[in-house]
């Protein structure tokens, strides 16, 4: 592209840009936007603070509270389902802890590294 070329769009660009500041500077929502900026700088400037303090006063955040009793336990993840199967016979065994008949039964029998190199899940 040549220098001329490459000057005349940015000249064009550059009366677009003036035009359409000079249709937002007639706007009045603009200026009632511009007058509120300012009387809320000079605001914050009276009572000493900063841009971030005001947003907090204005939109505070929720503080989350430990709950205390019932609700404790509800934010425990859930247990995981543990699968085993006695690879003789077959037998499928669905748990959610270490408390299940067959598998103690299985785990006094075999030994319990072996019954957990039996677990799928």
């Amino acid at each position: 592209m040549s220098k001329l070329a490459e000057f005349r769009r940015a000249e064009q660009a550059l009366k677009e840009q003036l035009a359409l500041l000079e249709k937002l500077q007639g706007d009045s929502g603009l200026k009632r936007e511009m007058e509120f900026e300012d009387k809320l700088k000079a605001l914050m400037e009276d009572y000493g603070m900063d841009l971030a303090t005001v947003v907090a006063i204005l939109n505070p955040q929720p503080v989350e509270l430990e709950p205390v009793g019932p609700a404790a336990v509800m934010r425990r993840r859930p247990r995981q389902v543990k699968v085993y199967v006695q690879p003789v016979t077959g037998k499928r065994i669905e748990t959610k802890g270490a408390n299940h008949a067959q598998l103690k039964d299985w785990k006094a029998e075999f030994g319990a590294e072996v019954v957990e190199g039996w677990r799928l899940a």
